[in-house]
């Protein structure tokens, strides 16, 4: 799907509801939620669950939301997602003006890490920062932000500052105090010195102990039941 495109998500108005009736929708195979935005009252649907997953899969971030009869132009402003199976279970749609520019977190992807001077030398590239905070129209939302790291070298720092975005974004966050990414050496395992000592000093105590039996100032377990 090309950017500027939009997928449509049918959902289905629902009354406000208690804990039982949320709960019964879900074993239902729906998820409750929230459309909300633009000045409009606040619009309680549900939606099937495997079209809500398809419709959150699919490129682009603008949803046209059909309820009711109407449509309306919405991004997915929060989720709440099974802590084990993964599932969602709530979601917020925010109404949005096509015409006017939104915010909205994207992921950030490195590519050219194996080929990066500072790895080629052994060195273990940190990615820093996953996720960045963007201002463009809605249709123009980027789905992700690939940003090239081969030319990093060894002890080298990448801020946010160095990554490139499509005409008409802008990055919200600090890009001169945000690190995106490092280049650090290897770790050395350090030598068992340590160890080595702390055995020679446990030897000298055995030794100590060994010492003192003999010249009689601590006395043996025979003499103790002789007394």
């Amino acid at each position: 799907m090309a950017k500027g495109d939009s997928t449509t998500l049918n959902v289905e108005p629902r009354p406000a509801a208690h804990s039982r009736a949320t709960r019964r929708l879900r074993r239902e195979g729906r998820v409750p939620g929230v459309l909300y935005g633009l000045g409009d009252e606040p619009q309680a649907f549900s939606v099937d669950a495997r079209e809500l997953r398809l419709a959150l899969a699919a490129h682009g971030a603008v949803l046209d939301v059909a309820v009711d009869g109407k449509t309306a132009s919405a991004v997915l402003k929060d989720s709440q997602e099974h802590p084990v199976r993964g599932d969602i279970l709530h979601v917020d749609l925010l109404r949005v003006d096509l015409d006017k520019p939104i915010e909205s977190p994207v992921p950030l992807h490195l590519s050219g890490a194996d080929e990066a001077p500072g790895v080629k030398e052994g060195g273990i590239l940190e990615q820093v920062t996953r996720e960045v905070t963007v201002e463009a129209l809605p249709n123009d939302i980027p789905e992700e932000i690939v940003h090239d790291v081969s030319h990093m070298e060894m002890l080298a720092t990448e801020l946010l500052s160095a990554v490139s975005v499509p005409a008409g974004v802008t990055i919200k966050d600090d890009l001169e105090e945000t690190v995106v990414a490092t280049i650090t050496p290897p770790r050395v395992e350090e030598e068992p010195e340590e160890i080595e000592e702390e055995t020679e000093l446990v030897g000298e105590g055995e030794e100590g102990a060994e010492a003192e039996g003999e010249s009689g100032e601590a006395p043996s377990e025979e003499a103790e039941s002789e007394e």
